[in-house]
């Protein structure tokens, strides 16, 4: 199925992140001292452990050169997003193998490649997550436009590092399997 010509997969209803969990996690991890800097190092520790695909795709992308205000919003959002799915999902979120990420990966290429066929606007990929997963769309667009207020932001950079979370964002949707039963493949 094609949502508006799009060749992402539809995010099934049960996969969806409410964006109350994504704002409880901003204001827990938003804490200064000793113990919030702990609990943070501890998601990431599991985050590369239980998603060693995804982690190494997002190292990637913040490993290139970024400027400051685009590598803090890449490790924020992939964290926040990650963990969301992880309280929202616990045991029903299975591991993005490599396979899957790199259909995740190709869907979103196709997407842009059809958005250029019938614009010469620039692709956002945002949009991609307003069907899917509203809550959390609205919650990392709200995060990228503070981001491009900033003073001396590289754009790029942010755009990148939004691309990174859309792509993020729908690999762990696909992953989420329905209450007692395996993941719904949908092609």
């Amino acid at each position: 199925m094609l949502v508006h010509g799009s060749a992402i997969r539809p995010v099934p209803a049960f996969a969806r992140v409410d964006r109350r969990v994504l704002e409880d996690l901003e204001s827990e991890l938003g804490r200064d001292g000793p113990e919030a800097r702990a609990e943070l190092d501890r998601a990431f520790a599991r985050f590369e452990r239980t998603q060693p695909e995804l982690a190494a795709r997002f190292a990637a992308v913040l490993g290139d050169p970024l400027e400051e205000t685009a590598l803090a919003l890449g490790y924020f959002l992939s964290i926040v997003v990650w963990l969301a799915f992880e309280r929202s999902f616990g045991e029903r979120l299975d591991e993005v193998d490599a396979a899957a990420l790199e259909a995740t990966l190709a869907s979103v290429l196709v997407d842009e490649e059809l958005h250029a066929a019938r614009t010469r606007d620039p692709f956002e990929p945002g949009p991609l997550l307003d069907a899917t997963q509203p809550g959390v769309s609205t919650f990392v667009r709200e995060h990228v436009a503070v981001a491009l207020a900033a003073k001396g932001v590289d754009r790029t950079g942010v755009e990148r590092v939004n691309r990174a979370v859309v792509e993020l964002t729908l690999a762990l949707s696909y992953a989420v399997s329905p209450s007692g039963g395996s993941r719904v493949e949908a092609h």
